[in-house]
Parts: structure tokens; C-alpha cells; sequence
């Protein structure tokens, strides 16, 4: 059976996504907290994968902790920190516990993370993963050996930055992923209806879904650091102003992130979105409500 998020987006339903993450140690209840308390109104909870290049407990992990507790995950796999023999052991791993969407990264090199001094890997990009999952899908491991039993079930997906310059070489990545598995797609957070609507032109035709990222601002630092700091990412002056006059900035973010989300479903620019809270998840609750989500 596919997975709430495929059958929503096969559907052509809006999809919703929310991100968290694993904790720094091995104690799960806050994250199982926010997973509970979004599931049912959300389509999938994506778990991150050593989020920043630093160390956390496993992205499989906290996904096997979702699955057992009826809440359907989004297991993010990078190539960074693992070779084909472990990427392949773990896509097995997690579709013995019914973990059906993966989400395909090439990840963030180690010396921008917490242990700068770790030895990268990098065997396989986000395009190697996803033909890996594919192999799998058909029957077999990367070297032609016959998988025991029935083969596993995934709906791949994978990223993309549409403010990314020049969009061509997105474009080119994004059109060899979808040739090699990917269903949909996460968008890096965008903050403009321009940005959408120009995607959407730069897209039309491609045969995926497309879950534009939201990233809800607390504040005008947090945008600038975004701005400098994080590649993909272009948050708007005019925006950035606005919150400098804000007298509550958390709040007026998480509006500005439901209007945005309001207006992608009006126009319908894309097929769904995946927000992302940083460290406030419990935000994610506050924009849906405001964007008219929490169903």
C-alpha cells in the first residue's frame, strides 16, 4: 500500500511535510512529542540525517520510533557519512519496518559540522543513492546479487533550490533524479511568489510533485544569517524590514510563512509544502492553523 504522502500527491491533494530532528543523544520523547501531536494533520514527518554535518542520533532510528508509534516518516539518507555497502544495509533496514519515503542527499561536507576533523565518504551523490534505491526496488544490490525474499517498496524523492544561480545546473540535477527514481521533490526554503511562480515555469512539464520548503523567520538576524551562511537560501529585503519593525517577530514570521503557504495552494503553484521550523517545531502547528491547514 503507498504511503500517505504518495497517495496524497497521486491524488493531486495539497501534501504537507514538517520537519524534525533527532536529538543530540538518545532520549526521543521531545521529538515523538512534536511527530504526535502534527500526525493527522500532516502527510509525513521528514527526519533529518546529521543534520549540519554534526553529530545526532540516527535519522533510522527516530524513524523506526515514528513507524512504531503509527506515524509515517520521510528517511533522509546522505551519501556523506556512509558507503554503498551501508547505504544499501540501511534501505533494507528500513523498509523491514515499513519505511516507504526516502529522501535522497548528497549532504553537507564534515567540515562545516561539529567534527570537522571526520573523514568524508561520498561514494554515492543523491542521484547514486536513488539508483541504489531503485536497484533494491528491482530485486537486487549494486552488484547484481538477488535480494532473499520480496523486493522493498520505496517513493523516492529528492532536493532542489530554485533561487539556486545559474537554475540551469538545478535543472540538469533535477531532471537526471527524476530520471533515476525521484517522485518529489523538497524545495530549499523560498520566501517569494515570485520565486514560486518562476519555478513553476522552469518545471512545467517535468514528471514529479514539487513540495515548495517554508522556512518561518523569528527574526531579522536569523534572515541575514540565512542569507550569508546558507546556499539556496534568498530572503527578500523588503521581508527582512518588515520584521526589523515587527513589536512581535516570532509571530509575524509565522504569519508571513501561513500567507506564503495560503497563496502557493490559491495559485496552486506547487503540489504541496514541507516546512521547515529549525529548533521551533512547535511553530509548525501555529502556521498551519493559520494557513487554514490543521484539519
Amino acid at each position: 500500500m503507498p504511503s500517505r504522502l504518495q497517495q496524497t500527491l497521486d491524488e493531486g491533494s495539497f501534501a504537507v511535510s514538517a520537519e524534525i530532528a533527532p536529538p543530540k543523544g538518545f532520549d526521543f520523547s521531545h521529538p515523538l512529542e512534536v511527530a504526535k501531536r502534527l500526525w493527522g494533520h500532516v502527510d509525513a514527518l521528514n527526519v533529518t540525517d546529521f543534520q549540519s554535518a554534526s553529530v545526532k542520533a540516527s535519522s533510522l532510528a527516530l524513524c523506526i520510533d515514528l513507524i512504531q508509534n503509527g506515524i509515517q516518516p520521510v528517511l533522509q539518507m546522505t551519501g556523506r557519512d556512509r558507503n554503498r555497502i551501508a547505504i544499501q544495509g540501511e534501505l533494507l533496514s528500513a523498509a523491514h519496518f515499513g519505511i516507504q519515503n526516502i529522501l535522497a542527499l548528497t549532504g553537507d561536507h564534515p567540515k562545516t559540522g561539529d567534527n570537522p576533523q571526520a573523514k568524508p565518504v561520498f561514494e554515492l551523490d543523491a542521484i547514486g543513492i536513488l539508483q541504489t534505491a531503485e536497484t533494491l526496488i528491482e530485486g537486487k544490490d549494486l552488484g547484481g546479487n538477488e535480494l532473499l525474499g520480496q523486493s522493498p517498496e520505496f517513493f523516492l524523492g529528492a532536493v532542489v533550490s530554485p533561487v539556486f544561480d545559474p537554475i540551469e545546473v538545478q535543472l540538469i540535477q533535477m531532471r537526471k533524479k527524476i530520471r533515476c527514481g525521484a517522485r518529489f521533490f523538497q524545495t530549499q526554503g523560498i520566501f517569494s511568489l515570485d520565486v514560486a511562480r518562476r519555478f513553476k515555469e522552469q518545471t512545467e512539464g517535468y514528471n514529479t510533485k514539487i513540495l515548495y520548503g517554508i522556512i518561518p523567520l523569528r527574526s531579522p538576524g536569523m534572515a541575514r544569517f540565512m542569507n550569508r551562511k546558507i546556499p539556496g537560501i534568498e530572503v527578500p529585503n523588503d521581508l527582512i524590514e518588515t520584521l526589523e519593525k515587527s513589536e512581535n517577530k516570532e509571530q509575524d514570521g509565522i504569519k508571513i510563512a501561513a500567507e506564503l503557504i495560503s497563496k502557493l495552494k490559491e495559485e496552486k503553484l506547487c503540489d504541496g509544502v514541507h516546512i521547515m521550523a529549525i529548533g521551533a517545531e512547535g511553530n509548525v502547528e501555529k502556521i498551519l492553523k493559520e494557513a487554514g491547514l490543521w484539519t
